[in-house]
């Protein structure tokens, strides 16, 4: 423990829409936050309709707002069909306004989406910023292709509410990696407040169950949340199918948002190859990563991290549409020998695929490609928020010392 802060308080927003990366990046940050600092809270709002499939550790908590899920077309709908997507909007908009009136904290931390889902931080992040809240802005070290968030953030303004609202960016990756920024006009009152931290180190959970983990070696496939990911799990059944001295035993992870009809065709499909363990969510992926022998991925954020952090050869088959993170990602992390990369069309290959999983369990540990690299984003975010916390401390004293 490095100090103790007296009811020190952390809000953490995720919008949560695709997938799992926003509210397992905000927990990780939330978990090494409380491990480092006795007496700091942490509340994260989420709309992640399993956000309470997680463990939490003591002074971690999570208030789960209205679910809103994006389409493969990139439009948004509410997750109860019944309720008008405007509706849920408001609703949504009014629980993060009351929670932060009712919690007052310290720090207010945005993952990603600076003004929200539709804007709806930004009423609250004008009520914190008149009370002195310190309100920081934590972006993926990739967020898309820059022609397409160019043009997103032009049509909400998004970089002027930035500077105006803002005291920093944290950058979840290092600066010789990647700039979430580059190709957009940045101005100097945001590109000032910008922080790379590092990419977030991951580590195995401390309470572990005996069988969580298979038996033996395996190679982990993993599509994440899984709402995207049925073509690369078929890819690999189709690649042991088609060659019969792929034996290497795999676990799949399907995801909790994968269709449940592609679910269950994917699970028959793989039920007569005996070399395949096929589970539909595990909310401990640290643990399936750190025993994997080697990684076959989408490549999110997350997974990326542990990958690094695990030290894992990883195959990235990348999403590349409508977002185009994954690809980006991928492209950059494979020119600096991290990983190995082949398009979706290529992984339908079946010849090629199957090739690529043998040729996996040769390639060297991203630490053998890159022995310098470091995920320090976890202990510098700390050392941030010590500094916060301590101005806020001090600010505090001096006006309960004036009043006096």
């Amino acid at each position: 423990m490095k100090r103790r802060f007296e009811e020190a308080r952390i809000l953490m927003y995720s919008h949560d829409t695709f997938g799992l990366g926003h509210l397992r990046r905000c927990r990780t940050i939330a978990h090494a936050l409380v491990e480092d600092y006795r007496g700091l809270n942490v509340l994260i709002i989420s709309g992640s309709p399993i956000a309470g499939a997680f463990d939490y550790r003591a002074r971690v908590d999570f208030v789960k707002i209205p679910s809103v899920i994006k389409l493969r077309n990139g439009e948004y709908t509410s997750l109860e069909k019944h309720i008008d997507l405007q509706d849920t909007l408001k609703m949504r908009q009014s629980i993060i306004r009351s929670t932060a009136e009712t919690f007052r904290p310290d720090i207010f931390i945005v993952d990603k989406e600076p003004l929200g889902l539709r804007g709806e931080v930004a009423d609250t992040l004008s009520y914190l910023k008149t009370r002195g809240t310190t309100l920081i802005l934590g972006l993926r070290e990739v967020m898309d292709a820059p022609r397409l968030l160019d043009a997103e953030w032009k049509r909400a303004d998004v970089m002027r509410k930035i500077a105006m609202f803002y005291d920093s960016i944290w950058v979840y990756g290092p600066p010789d990696f990647y700039d979430p920024l580059t190709g957009l006009d940045v101005p100097s009152s945001v590109r000032s407040k910008m922080d790379f931290v590092g990419f977030l180190q991951r580590k195995v959970p401390d309470l572990q169950s005996e069988d969580h983990r298979p038996e033996g070696d395996y190679i982990l496939v993993t599509t994440g949340g899984g709402g995207d990911g049925a073509d690369l799990v078929h890819n690999v059944i189709h690649a042991y199918q088609s060659d019969s001295s792929l034996t290497q035993r795999a676990l799949i992870v399907l995801g909790p948002y994968m269709p449940a009809n592609k679910r269950r065709k994917l699970m028959r499909k793989s039920a007569p190859i005996s070399s395949i363990k096929m589970i539909e969510f595990d909310n401990r992926m640290e643990d399936l990563v750190a025993g994997a022998k080697a990684v076959v991925a989408m490549g999110g954020y997350n997974t990326y991290c542990e990958i690094l952090s695990f030290d894992k050869p990883a195959l990235i088959v990348p999403r590349v549409a409508p977002r185009e993170e994954q690809l980006i990602r991928a492209q950059r992390a494979a020119e600096l020998g991290l990983v190995d990369m082949i398009l979706p069309e290529q992984a339908e290959e079946p010849a090629l695929m199957a090739a690529k999983l043998k040729e996996l369990l040769r390639r060297p540990r991203p630490s053998q490609s890159n022995p310098d690299l470091q995920l320090e984003g976890l202990s510098r975010i700390s050392d941030r928020v010590g500094t916060w916390l301590d101005r806020s401390e001090r600010r505090n004293f001096s006006v309960v010392e004036g009043a006096i």
